[in-house]
Parts: C-alpha cells; structure tokens; sequence
C-alpha cells in the first residue's frame, strides 16, 4: 500500500475542496476547507524530495492549467494529470511532464460509457499512460460512476465484471468516494471492500480520512490492495488529523505491499 499525494486545484490555486458541492452555476454552495498561498511547485517538489511518485494533480474547473504546469514541471513523470483532459490535450500533458494522464468525463456520453472514445485515448497515449476516474457515489443498488465535477451519475456500476473489462483499457484506477470526500468523516468501509475484492490493477481510494485509524483500514479491509490518497486532513493542507510526515512514514513502512505496491 502506497501514499499517493495529491494537489487539487481551483481558481489557479491549491486547495481542499468537498468534492459534492462543486457546481458549474455558482460559487456560493462551494464548500473550500483550505487555499493555500504557495505555488503547486512546493508541494510537487516536496513530494519529489521524500519519494511519494504516482501522486495526482486535479483541475478542479477551467483557468487551473497553468497552475497544473507549474506542478508537473517541478517534477517531470512523477505525477499525474487529470480534469479536462480529452484527446486533443492528453498527448499534450504528457509531453509537458505528467506520467499519466487522468479521464473521466470525456469517455462517458449522455450518461453512458463512451468506449470509441475511451479505445481512442488508449491509441494516442497508450494503455500504460492512462488512468482512469471511476470515482462513484452510492445510487440504489451499487456504486456509480460520476462526472461533470462529480455532478451527473452515469450508467456504469462499479462493480467486479466493469473493473475487469476496464483493466484492459488502462494502467491504473483512482476511485474517489464522493459522498466523504473532503469531509473527514470517515472513508467508505463498503467501497474500500468492494474494490479490494475485485481490482487487479494498482487501485487508488480516495476520500474521508480523517486519520491514521482510517489509513490503517484502507490497508486492512483493503487487504494492501489498495493505495491511498490523503487530502484535508493533511497538516500541509491545514488540516490536524494527520501530519504529512507521519503519512510518509506509514507510506515507507508498507510500500512494497500488495498489487498497488
């Protein structure tokens, strides 16, 4: 199990952000946990420094590029890409630095996998330089996919027959719980669960650690399946459950475990 950083960006900027209460029409239901007043750079450099590679920098809207750029040219392929990257731009992204590049949104159509698309992308850039966003929230039966800043559910259930037919298109999975993420109120025992039992391919959950404990339990119930990514309750990114050097510690510790490993 991997610690795998991250640098969410918005408005030009790092910050922490409740992924649910992003939306297209106003700023007034954003819920921001944290803005930081140092450039993406520091943090990318930082994680370069103590050996944290396969971390992912978001942008989290339009007007983030240059942001996006500073980070992934401190640290030419040791991050990954993703928010907005399509076929015209993902070939692009990697020449400029980032080891992957992160789809979502543009592989799905009026709510369904759109998979020209997805075997277009896998033309341009390669199955091993793609990763691909399953992150879901809880709808009836299952996990489903979400796009648009995790505004519009799809028809894709996460489930073990998706993630195997998926594998095939992509180097990796980063799966967000959408419904905790940001908070810090636990992750999702259940998703972490579902995941752990069906991935093959290096898998990271993100979403609602608020601490160690939570850490601890992806690996667990993860059974060291699954690596991890850590945001708001990070010291660095102003939050008090977690400091930055204990998560590298425990990232130090358990590295070399399990199919993420």
């Amino acid at each position: 199990m991997r610690f795998r950083p991250c640098i969410d960006l918005h408005g030009g900027r790092v910050k922490q952000i409740v992924g649910s209460t992003l939306q297209d029409a106003s700023a007034a239901t954003l819920r921001t946990n944290f803005s930081s007043d140092l450039p993406p750079s520091y943090y990318a450099t930082r994680y370069k420094e103590d050996n944290l590679p396969g971390g992912h920098v978001i942008m989290l809207g339009p007007g983030n590029e240059d942001a996006a750029l500073d980070a992934v040219r401190a640290w030419p392929g040791g991050l990954q890409v993703g928010g907005g990257i399509t076929a015209d731009n993902a070939s692009w992204w990697l020449e400029q630095g980032a080891s992957h590049v992160i789809v979502t949104s543009h592989v799905f159509h009026h709510g369904q996998l759109d998979e020209e698309r997805l075997e277009r992308l896998v033309e341009l850039v390669g199955r091993e330089r793609l990763v691909l966003d399953l992150s879901c929230r809880w709808q009836g039966d299952g996990y489903y996919v979400v796009t648009d800043r995790w505004q519009k559910f799809t028809s894709l259930q996460v489930s073990g027959p998706t993630l195997a037919r998926l594998a095939g298109f992509c180097d990796e999975f980063l799966v967000h719980a959408v419904d905790v993420e940001g908070k810090c109120m636990g992750v999702d025992d259940r998703l972490i669960r579902l995941l752990a039992a069906q991935v093959s391919s290096p898998t990271t959950y993100a979403g609602g650690v608020a601490g160690m404990v939570d850490l601890e339990l992806i690996r667990d119930a993860g059974q060291g399946r699954l690596d991890a990514t850590v945001g708001s309750a990070l010291d660095i990114f102003g939050g008090t459950g977690l400091a930055y050097a204990e998560v590298v510690a425990f990232h130090r510790r358990h590295a070399a475990e399990g199919a993420g490993g």
